[in-house]
């Protein structure tokens, strides 16, 4: 067995171009064994692009990257047969049922023809999926699907893990599911390499966050590390009634030196330790600027305050062309 702390990916100088367009910009971060590691940032900062290069699908352009100590560029075939892959969009078949699409996974990682189907019944137990053995992939519901999915990519008992928006979509109850199998095979050493669109589902999750934005690594970080970089105590989120972009500008120029993100036309946050000075303020400013103040309320910086800080983007970015919203509580 592998020690706890050895490095099982490493991305060095990791550069990927299109033509002239540069999509991934000289990446160097490294995964450690049995972590959860967040990669965000939104659509088009480079994540698939990274990804793919990764996971032995796309060579880079320049620099390379160690996967379980191959590198991606000599090693692809060794590579994409030692790790699990669980793409957003899933890879099985429709006309096959629940059991069968994982005995042919297995058929094509090389499973032993005699562990295949002891294998995808111990992966139907351990994803919930038990009952629905024979039912067709196509008549699943869209939890189950990714599910099992994320499942397959797992009937080789890989060590490294790539998931890719495994709750995109889901309902809260499919997401929380997910959410706990995810964390039982952290528990029994399973690196997970995860890209999630909701910051919060990273926040419970990882160990670990890598930034990126246009191609380029922002910052890693812990959960908390990431949000104490923001600010430390509790802040403010002020909500007006009447507010607008103009008025907004406006306030956050005369509440210098405190910090202020404007979060949309009617919401802003301010980051200070003094909550009554700040308060008083707002008070101030909203009727010298015709605003009525709708809401006040005092939070901790979370992983959404932090990823506006270190990439100055809105977090509604985030969520663009992504199906549904969802409740990640539990």
């Amino acid at each position: 067995m592998l020690p706890k702390n050895e490095i099982v990916l490493e991305a060095r100088g990791l550069t990927k171009y299109y033509g002239d367009f540069l999509a991934v910009d000289n990446l160097n971060f490294s995964v450690r064994k049995g972590e959860i590691f967040g990669f965000l940032g939104p659509n088009g900062a480079g994540k698939t692009t990274t990804i793919r290069m990764l996971t032995a699908l796309s060579p880079p352009s320049d620099g390379t990257a160690y996967v379980l100590g191959l590198d991606i560029r000599e090693n692809p075939l060794e590579i994409k047969a030692r790790i699990g892959v669980a793409p957003e969009i899933s890879n099985l078949y429709d006309e096959l049922s629940a059991l069968d699409n994982l005995i042919f996974m297995c058929q094509l990682y090389g499973v032993p023809r005699k562990e295949r189907v002891k294998r995808a019944e111990e992966l139907l137990e351990i994803f919930n999926l038990k009952d629905k053995r024979n039912t067709l992939f196509r008549k699943l519901s869209k939890g189950m699907k990714r599910a099992l999915t994320v499942a397959s990519a797992l009937v080789h008992r890989p060590s490294l893990v790539f998931l890719d928006e495994p709750t995109s979509g889901l309902d809260v109850l499919s997401a929380r599911s997910l959410r706990m199998i995810m964390r039982r095979l952290r528990d029994m050493g399973v690196t997970i390499f995860l890209t999630t669109h909701y910051l919060e589902e990273a926040d419970m999750l990882c160990d670990r966050i890598a930034l990126i934005r246009s191609g380029k690594l922002v910052k890693i970080d812990t959960p908390e590390g990431l949000k104490a970089s923001v600010s430390e105590g509790k802040s403010l989120e002020i909500r007006f009634r009447n507010g607008n972009e103009e008025s907004l500008q406006e306030l956050k120029k005369r509440m210098s030196p405190f910090k202020v993100t404007i979060l949309n036309g009617e919401r802003v946050r301010v980051y200070g330790d003094d909550i009554g000075e700040i308060c008083e303020r707002i008070t101030k400013l909203s009727k010298e600027l015709g605003m009525e103040l709708a809401d006040i309320f005092s939070f901790n910086p979370t992983l959404e305050d932090a990823f506006i800080e270190l990439t100055g983007l809105s977090p509604i970015v985030m969520s663009i062309e992504k199906e549904g919203k969802v409740n990640v509580t539990g």
